[in-house]
């Protein structure tokens, strides 16, 4: 689905990723793990096009039948297009404007007016605590409910690669299980998922495969249940020592 060759991106002089190679298989769910500043969120905006890769290539593969496509010098509007959705961390909903409203800009570049209907229904299908808030502003929701909003808004621009930025971060155990729940049903049903997840734990646990990320560079890659056992991984972050 999307392949990072020796992908280099520098943020503010330092240079941020120094030769990220991964890539992410049709149907998959992938995790990201790493400590703070190992340069995950990095590799999702370097994906979606909001930071520029200094050296390497970035190719996505648009559907079945198609070759691999350079994304690499894409503007974020024509990444969208291409078929990637970014929900970044932190929600970064619009507070101001209602749930309805949020879900139909995660559509602004469709003029399929019945099939975002139909999607808007979709979503409710999701988390229908949505379809009962639908009226409400974002900023009257709870944390839970505007990361699935997020989600929701995210999905609406009918994602092949779908882009997950920490979704766990602030929530209750029990919502966590039911986003969890919910990428699990998202990847059933067709949409890819790459993940950055700061529970590792539940990460490697949901995943199929997995990229330990330190300082800009891939430690470890594997299945998600490989990486769960490996030593050093369960030391650094999972908390689990012998």
């Amino acid at each position: 689905m999307i392949w990072l060759e020796n992908v280099q991106v520098r943020r503010g002089g330092t240079l941020a990723l120094k030769g990220v190679d991964l890539r992410v298989e049709r149907g998959e769910i992938v995790a990201l793990i790493g400590a703070n500043g190992a340069g995950k969120t990095t590799t999702l905006a370097t994906i979606s096009g909001l930071l520029r890769c200094e050296q390497g290539e970035i190719r996505f593969a648009p559907d079945a039948q198609g070759e691999p496509r350079d994304i690499t010098r894409l503007a974020p509007e024509q990444i969208v297009r291409a078929g990637i959705s970014h929900c970044p961390e932190g929600r970064q909903i619009f507070g101001n404007l209602s749930v309805r409203e949020n879900l139909l800009v995660g559509a602004y570049l469709r003029d399929d007016d019945e099939a975002i209907e139909a999607d808007v229904e979709m979503v409710h299908g999701l988390f229908p605590i949505l379809a009962e808030r639908a009226n409400l502003p974002g900023n009257r929701l709870s944390g839970g409910e505007q990361m699935m909003l997020a989600i929701g808004r995210a999905l609406m621009s009918q994602p092949r690669l779908l882009l997950l930025d920490e979704p766990s971060l602030g929530l209750a155990p029990r919502l966590v299980e039911q986003i969890f729940d919910i990428l699990r049903r998202i990847r059933d049903e067709g949409t890819t998922v790459l993940l950055v997840e700061q529970n590792a734990a539940m990460a490697l646990e949901l995943a199929d495969r997995g990229y330990v990320l330190e300082t800009g560079s891939v430690a470890l890659a594997g299945s998600g249940r490989e990486l769960a056992r490996n030593e050093d991984v369960r030391r650094a972050y999972l908390g689990i020592v012998g």
